[in-house]
């Protein structure tokens, strides 16, 4: 079993390189959009030449990528003119070639006709700032409930921590309900579907108390901590015209973390150590020490030698410079840190990747760390990291939450060296095997949140089904141990 799960690993990593190296003229094709003639250059390869097994299970996933892609970019050019001319009546053609050109307004050519990411207006709004400004001189800017809550909550666990004096804060009791719904007959009936669940890890201090108190079927498996990826593992035979359903319940004891570092001192790494060889290399395609990154890391960390200061210069840059974004499909990535550096936008992810390889490359040890984020009214998926000193261990940082608008420095900064309980922690590093092992490629080759399906036929992709997370807060703040 273990044997499999590191094959399909591998192929899943390794699948651009393959065809740049094994097919170059398929990969010419693939980079300038022609899916349609690289789909039939896939297909005949695959019928009539003498490859290996390996060679067709990868090309059938890189066609499945291009399909992946099409399914992000759904827009065409009328829609997205048509929908912005209720912002700017006066629109040009020209105004969309400039936002095309600074990133702001994401297209990508394919088959010779423009096409536009599904999210690319809403984005627009959020990556342009002049574009914001035409946006709220319309529409009046609704109240954000999110940092109306954190900007009560953060003060009240650094009170705590100087109170206390302890590093895990203010418990949440959750309870989790959890279901994945595959569409009626998108497998035919009498066939078994395998399925992984998201499910909160049981090796961080920060997560206790786990009890599982349903799960549908019966029958499943926990994958142990040895995995980066926690998950539950289920299977269902289909029944025709109905659902297949997978769920469980769950409650569990959620702690805050706050470190109260100073940048006036000197925080360490050994060079020599594990944790320093392992964590601060690149990890590619993702985390990729290019010639634009360090260029950038001159840029914001200069003479600076204080690990610490570097985080916050780090943080202080991606909240200024990196504006939230949707996101495309990390599958249909090849590199993200560099994506992030190329287009100057980016989610939760993709800002805590680049975080990740500035990191690295100025010596910090980082991690991924991702599942999902539970405040109230803003429960969604989301990622982040951990950074590593000597004198403390790992230590969680969120660099998409960033600097928080606030005079006291220990509040501004508190995500350089906090986090908050409203967590649900699943994965502890990104794109490594899940267990069992998935036979087919992943829907999301990086991350696991929502979750993963497939069937003797294939892998089931996020349009074929339906996922869906209810939060009920059974205690907060009630320091329970």
């Amino acid at each position: 079993m273990l044997k499999k799960i590191l094959i399909t690993f591998v192929l899943v990593l390794n699948t651009t390189v393959f065809s740049q190296q094994k097919f170059p003229g398929l990969q010419s094709e693939i980079g300038e959009g022609n899916y349609k003639k690289a789909g039939l250059i896939i297909d005949s390869l695959i019928t009539f030449s003498q490859i290996t097994e390996l060679d067709k299970y990868e090309l059938s996933f890189q066609k499945e990528l291009m399909d992946r892609i099409e399914k992000d970019f759904t827009r065409n050019r009328d829609y997205i003119f048509n929908q912005l001319k209720k912002y700017y009546p006066q629109l040009t053609d020209q105004m969309l070639v400039e936002w095309e050109s600074s990133k702001a307004l994401e297209m990508k050519l394919i088959n010779g006709e423009k096409r536009y990411f599904k999210n690319a207006i809403p984005n627009l709004f959020r990556i342009d700032k002049e574009a914001k400004k035409v946006k709220e001189s319309i529409y009046s800017i609704g109240e954000n409930k999110l940092a109306d809550f954190l900007s009560v909550h953060i003060p009240a666990l650094i009170y705590e921590s100087n109170l206390t004096k302890r590093q895990l804060l203010k418990p949440v009791k959750f309870r989790i309900n959890y279901e994945l719904k595959v569409k009626p007959d998108v497998v035919p009936a009498g066939e078994v579907i395998r399925c992984w669940l998201p499910y909160p890890r049981s090796d961080n201090p920060r997560q206790l108390n786990i009890n599982l108190k349903e799960v549908n079927p019966k029958n499943h498996i926990i994958s142990g901590n040895e995995f980066s990826h926690s998950s539950i593992y289920l299977e269902q035979t289909t029944v025709a015209g109905q659902p297949t359903i997978f769920s469980y319940e769950l409650e569990y004891l959620s702690y805050g973390s706050f470190l109260k570092l100073d940048d006036t001192k000197e925080y360490t790494v050994s060079k020599n150590s594990e944790v320093y060889s392992s964590f601060t290399t690149e990890q590619l395609p993702h985390i990729h020490f290019s010639d634009k990154l360090k260029e950038i890391s001159q840029s914001i960390i200069g003479t600076e030698k204080n690990n610490y200061k570097k985080i916050k210069l780090i943080i202080e840059w991606l909240t200024e410079k990196i504006p939230w974004a949707s996101a495309r499909e990390y599958s249909t990535l090849s590199a993200i840190s560099d994506y992030c550096l190329d287009n100057m936008h980016g989610d939760c992810g993709i800002k805590s990747l680049l975080f990740i390889t500035l990191c690295r490359y100025n010596g910090i040890p980082a991690k991924w760390q991702s599942g999902w984020m539970l405040h109230p009214g803003a429960v969604n998926l989301h990622d982040w990291a951990e950074v590593y000193f000597d004198e403390f261990g790992w230590i969680t940082v969120d660099p998409d939450f960033g600097i928080q608008q606030n005079n006291d420095d220990l509040v501004k900064y508190f995500y350089a060296s906090g986090i908050d309980p409203y967590r649900y922690i699943v994965n502890d590093d990104y794109g490594k095997p899940l267990y069992p092992g998935k036979i087919y490629p992943r829907s999301e080759t990086l991350d696991f949140q929502r979750g993963e399906v497939e069937w003797r036929g294939g892998n089931l992709y996020f349009d074929r089904w339906n996922y869906d997370m209810k939060v009920t807060y059974l205690s907060e703040d009630e320091n329970e141990k």
